[in-house]
C-alpha cells in the first residue's frame, strides 16, 4: 500500500513571521517517498531567527517521527535530515552488497563526530541525523528510501538522491562510488536527553567535537 504525505500548515501568531518558523519536512518510506511536504510549526516550538543564526542547539521530540518517516529541522540555517529507520532499513545498512557500492563505508573521512563513527553513523541505529546538503555542489538531496528499478535513477537502491548531478547516498548518508560527491553527508553534533528527545547542535558531555573540523559541506 502506497504511503503519501500531507501538508499541514499551522497559522502564525500576529507576532510571528514566516522567517521565524522552524521548517519540518516529512516523507514516508513508500513508493511516493520523494513527495516531502514543508510543515511550519508555531513559534513556541521553535528558536527564533537570531538563535538559529547563532547556532544554538535545537531539540526534537522523536515520538513525532514514525518509523519510516523523515523530518527536516534547521540548525545553523542548514537542513538536518532526521530519519526514523525501520528495522529493515537498519539491517540493510550492514548488507555486504551495499557496503561494496559505497565510497567510504567505514566513515574514515571526518564527516561526523567520533561518537558516531560506526556502521549506522548515529547514536541510536534506528535514528539517523545528517546535514541535508550534498557534498558536491551544495544541493539538497531528495529522500528516496525505497528501491526502484527506474526512479530516481536506474536500479535505484534506496537512500538519498541529488537531482542536480546524480550523487547518491544510503540511509546513513554514506556516498556511493562513481558519483560527483566526494564525501559522506556530514553528521551534526547531537546527543539524547532521553530515549525520545534529541538535542541537535550539542555534543554529549564527554565530547568536544567541533563541527568546523569536518572535511566538507
Amino acid at each position: 500500500m502506497n504511503e503519501t504525505t500531507q501538508t499541514v500548515i499551522v497559522p502564525a501568531s500576529d507576532k510571528s513571521t514566516r522567517r521565524d518558523f522552524l521548517y519540518i519536512a516529512t516523507a514516508a518510506f513508500g513508493t511516493l517517498g520523494a513527495a516531502a511536504s514543508l510543515v511550519p510549526f508555531v513559534s513556541n516550538m521553535n528558536p527564533d531567527a537570531s538563535t538559529l543564526a547563532a547556532g544554538s542547539p535545537v531539540e526534537l521530540d522523536l515520538t513525532k517521527v514514525a518509523p519510516g518517516q523523515q523530518v527536516v529541522v534547521r540548525w545553523r540555517s542548514r537542513p538536518v535530515f532526521v530519519t526514523h529507520r525501520t528495522p529493515e532499513a537498519v539491517q540493510k545498512l550492514k548488507d555486504p552488497a551495499l557496503l561494496a557500492m559505497l565510497a567510504d563505508p567505514k566513515s574514515s573521512e571526518v564527516q561526523q563526530p567520533p561518537y558516531v563513527e560506526n556502521w549506522h553513523r548515529s547514536v541510536k541505529p534506528e535514528f539517523g541525523l545528517v546535514i541535508g546538503i550534498c557534498t558536491h555542489l551544495g544541493c539538497i538531496p531528495i529522500f528516496e528510501p525505497q528501491p526502484n528499478p527506474t526512479t530516481p535513477a536506474p536500479n535505484w537502491p534506496g537512500g538519498y538522491f541529488c537531482p542536480c548531478h546524480g550523487s547518491k547516498y544510503d540511509l546513513a548518508g554514506r556516498v556511493y562510488q562513481g558519483v560527483p560527491a566526494p564525501y559522506n553527508l556530514p553528521v551534526p553534533p547531537h546527543h539524547f536527553l532521553s530515549d525520545t528527545m534529541v538535542r541537535i547542535g550539542e555534543n554529549p558531555p564527554n565530547s568536544n567535537f567541533e563541527f568546523s573540523s569536518i572535511e566538507q559541506i
